[in-house]
């Protein structure tokens, strides 16, 4: 674009309107008459152009972009990636990725990962690779749940990982695990509430965390872990009941056969009964982040297809949670194959995921059941944030911008 302040000096010719309204410029050379000024001569005067000017130096006043976190989960079923950039109100996510890899099958029955499913996986983490690369965020936590925690050639799987994509991942333990998860689903755990029971029913593991808060609730969400009275860590999911039960045909009997498999690995929750004694006196909900939850949360709503803004944080009934699921068993696999709320690659899984639930329902019956479509990753990031805020307390406060020197 033309700099305007070079013909500074100079009368231009201003446009004028036609009979019809429409605009057209003044002859500004007629026939035969000479040019009042070449404005391209330095000979006749003109001025040389403006260097033009910066971004930073047309606005007086300048903000500084906040730093990058990221997190990436890889699970016994999935592989995640969430990229997000801290703000005021915790941070906004600004990329991410999400693949069904199902690293983890075959585990509970060998022991070992699959090649295909090491290859399946590695795919997957050369995209995740690609996008750490692109954002470059100031703190990443990368870290491999209970496939890479049980398998035996776990080593030499994330050996691969690091001399093929360049990524360093870390396997987590069941209780680190289980506080991620507080810490992600913090927001959506009611405030006025004096306890809630977390689960988080994944591939391989399940997860489940007792907060209690008679004794005074963490005023930041990054604490809340703290208020942890009891955990437990079932080394059993998704995945492996599939594996066990067969998740495609599945009748009634079947479900109840499952859900009694999980009730026995539940009665080793220490403080079960303490905590339903709880339930009975007290304002207290179960909290569920997984593919299972937010699944029956979409089929409640009757979405044609999920979406993420209708389902996190939504809160259900009991009776809308044990309703929702009896439509969901009488669907034949193809029908729930079909369903866009569920797929093709998750149609197996759905309702072992679902006896896991039951069984954690059933145990311990609140009134309400919250949704969360979050967990693992957003733990990290908040972790990983309120690492730095602690190193520098001044840095992420609100602040007016500061003039450019």
């Amino acid at each position: 674009m033309t700099d305007i302040n070079r013909f500074a000096d100079v009368n231009l010719p201003k446009n004028k309107k036609n009979e019809k309204g429409e605009l057209h410029q003044q002859e500004r050379n007629p026939k035969g008459s000479k040019p009042a000024i070449k404005a391209s001569s330095k000979a006749n005067g003109a001025m040389p152009p403006k260097k033009r000017r910066t971004g930073n130096n047309r606005y007086p006043y300048r903000r500084k972009l906040s730093p990058i976190y990221a997190a990436l989960d890889l699970g016994t079923n999935n592989c995640r990636l969430l990229v997000a950039r801290k703000n005021e109100n915790g941070f906004k996510v600004i990329d991410g990725f999400s693949r069904i890899v199902r690293l983890g099958e075959g585990v509970s029955q060998s022991g070992m990962l699959d090649e295909q499913a090491i290859e399946r996986t590695l795919e997957a983490l050369k995209i995740c690779a690609i996008k750490l690369e692109r954002h470059k965020p100031k703190r990443m936590r990368l870290i491999a749940t209970q496939a890479c925690r049980g398998a035996k050639n776990s080593e030499e799987f994330l050996a691969r990982v690091k001399s093929e994509i360049g990524l360093e991942l870390e396997i987590i333990d069941q209780q680190t695990e289980a506080k991620l998860a507080v810490t992600g689903c913090g927001d959506l755990i009611e405030k006025d509430v004096m306890g809630a029971l977390m689960f988080d029913i994944g591939g391989g593991s399940s997860e489940l965390a007792w907060l209690d808060f008679r004794g005074g609730r963490p005023k930041e969400n990054g604490k809340l872990a703290s208020s942890i009275r009891s955990w437990q860590s079932l080394e059993i999911g998704v995945v492996s009941i599939a594996e066990k039960f067969d998740g495609k045909d599945v009748s009634a009997q079947k479900f109840e056969d499952m859900v009694g498999f999980v009730a026995e690995k539940l009665k080793n929750f220490k403080g079960s009964n303490k905590l339903k004694d709880m339930i009975k006196s007290h304002n207290v909900h179960l909290i569920g982040t997984s593919g299972t939850v937010t699944t029956l949360a979409g089929l409640h709503l009757g979405l044609e297809r999920y979406d993420r803004s209708q389902v996190d944080g939504l809160m259900m009934r009991n009776d809308e949670v044990v309703d929702t699921m009896r439509v969901l068993i009488s669907m034949s696999y193809e029908r729930r194959a079909e369903h866009q709320c569920i797929g093709s690659d998750r149609a197996d899984l759905v309702i072992p995921g679902c006896a896991i639930f039951e069984a954690i329902r059933r145990e311990w019956t609140t009134d309400y059941i919250r949704v969360a479509d979050r967990g693992l990753r957003e733990g990290m990031l908040i972790s990983l944030m309120d690492m730095d805020k602690r190193k520098n307390p001044n840095k992420f406060r609100s602040r007016k911008p500061t003039r450019e020197k």
